[in-house]
């Protein structure tokens, strides 16, 4: 409560509106996720229920923003999940949270900045503008010449390149951040409200029968099963209001406006999402989405609006940039806490004298993620996975719950309605979720997890500023 408080050279400049905070969660929400996991969750899993599966994860999603927005009114401080976890269940638990928010965001912002070379190529192409290949590929992957020989890549120049800029971005401040981030939220949100708009005239009753498709006797493959399991892979493109909460210490009035931004994003988002998933599975059947990593396009092939599809990738490409912007300022936010309380070295934590912003973290930030996203192949890196976000989001429940029976007179500005109904909700639903994803993502987690241990107890233990205190 006190770093809340504090205004000075050494401390994050506050200067987000709640307007801006709105967009921020917007920008990393409506991504590129959008317009390709809709496709595959509806094909694969719930066919056109896939509207059913966003309801479900959008439920998950309420009672944990309304958890998010009590601890963000009432500890406004950078951090997210780490900081709550920190407050109310200790030391361990919110390493093993922040460690995992570093796996969300860093592994995230170079998968984000390497697709964005793709679809930036691929965006070229239909202009007859072709980029070196050896320059958009790793060199550990193959790239034919104009000849048909095969080479070697060299490096994936636009990914590092689209990193930089957006460190360079963060680095200069929060608000000239969240002004770019805001026009890219609104070409992003134009293109859908377009899709939605064209396509609902050419929707075919006849793909939403049946709507629940009959389960295969395999758990996620259609039926009631299917709809959870869609739940859990979509839940990929709900990621970003918690996003919000890691620039709580740089809101204006976060006790008023953080509330406003993580719930506002998600309530905007929700309805979108519905209104898009209802229009694409109207447009085509279900069956055309398998295996298709650009489901817009093929629904736009029952319309006159073809052209529409390169529109939708420009909006791709636009749209990854706000998400790749908020992954390194969330991955930065998350350090500076862990930093200041020690976990983590120092430097993570240094505010730049004019700019107020992490600079030095935002520069390790830039070489790791950007080097990672030049030299990695996108399958080496591998999509990212909510089981994390997921994890996150339990924890914040349950520290809301704890909260309340430990400090219950504590100043709140907005308070979760309907403890512990509300908290327990947010667990059980997302614990479902967490358990319908496949066997491989909890494997990834759980090795993950224990390099982080290794860490903790190695290094962050011992230089714990909070057990410094104690001693």
């Amino acid at each position: 409560m006190q770093e809340s408080v504090a205004d000075n050279a050494h401390s994050l400049k506050r200067s987000l509106s709640a307007f801006q905070l709105v967009t921020l969660g917007l920008g990393v929400i409506i991504g590129a996720g959008l317009f390709s996991l809709t496709g595959l969750a509806a094909a694969n899993n719930a066919g056109p229920a896939v509207t059913l599966s966003f309801i479900v994860s959008a439920v998950g999603c309420c009672f944990a923003g309304l958890c998010y927005a009590e601890f963000s009114s009432m500890i406004p401080v950078a951090g997210s999940a780490y900081t709550y976890a920190y407050a109310t269940m200790g030391e361990v638990l919110a390493w093993i949270i922040g460690w995992d928010l570093v796996l969300e965001f860093s592994v995230g912002g170079a998968t984000v900045a390497i697709s964005w070379s793709n679809y930036l190529t691929e965006f070229l192409a239909g202009y007859h503008l072709y980029l070196p290949p050896q320059l958009v590929r790793s060199p550990f992957e193959l790239v034919t010449l104009a000849d048909g020989s095969q080479v070697h890549a060299w490096f994936n120049l636009p990914a590092l390149l689209v990193v930089v800029a957006m460190s360079l971005l963060l680095m200069r401040g929060t608000r000239g951040s969240a002004i770019w981030n805001a026009i890219v939220v609104s070409l992003k949100v134009g293109v859908v409200l377009v899709f939605i708009a064209l396509g609902w005239q050419y929707i075919n009753p006849a793909n939403y029968h049946p709507y629940i498709p009959a389960n295969t006797g395999v758990f996620g493959a259609y039926g009631w099963s299917g709809i959870l399991r869609g739940a859990g892979v979509i839940f990929f493109v709900y990621l970003g209001f918690d996003m919000v909460s890691t620039a709580a210490q740089e809101a204006r009035n976060p006790q008023r406006n953080m509330p406003i931004g993580i719930l506002g994003s998600l309530a905007l988002c929700t309805v979108l999402f519905l209104l898009f998933s209802h229009v694409l599975t109207g447009l085509a059947p279900y069956q055309e989405f398998k295996d298709s990593a650009a489901p817009v396009a093929v629904a736009l092939k029952h319309t006159p609006y073809t052209w529409l599809a390169q529109a939708v990738i420009l909006a791709i490409i636009v749209g990854y940039t706000s998400v790749i912007l908020v992954d390194l300022l969330a991955q930065s936010r998350v350090f500076y806490a862990m930093a200041n309380d020690g976990l983590l070295p120092g430097i993570f934590a240094e505010i730049h004298p004019k700019f107020r912003t992490p600079w030095k973290s935002n520069i390790l930030l830039c070489v790791f993620v950007g080097g990672f996203a030049a030299i990695v192949p996108l399958h080496v890196v591998g999509e990212m996975t909510s089981i994390g976000t997921l994890l996150a989001f339990v924890i914040v429940c349950a520290g809301v719950w704890i909260m309340r029976r430990k400090m219950p007179d504590a100043p709140r500005a907005f308070k979760t309605p309907w403890v512990p109904f509300v908290p327990i909700m947010g667990i059980l639903v997302c614990l479902a979720m967490m358990i319908s994803l496949p066997g491989d993502t909890w494997l990834r987690l759980i090795i993950w997890m224990a390099i982080g241990l290794v860490i903790y107890f190695g290094y962050g233990k011992k230089r714990s500023k909070v057990r410094a205190a104690g001693q």
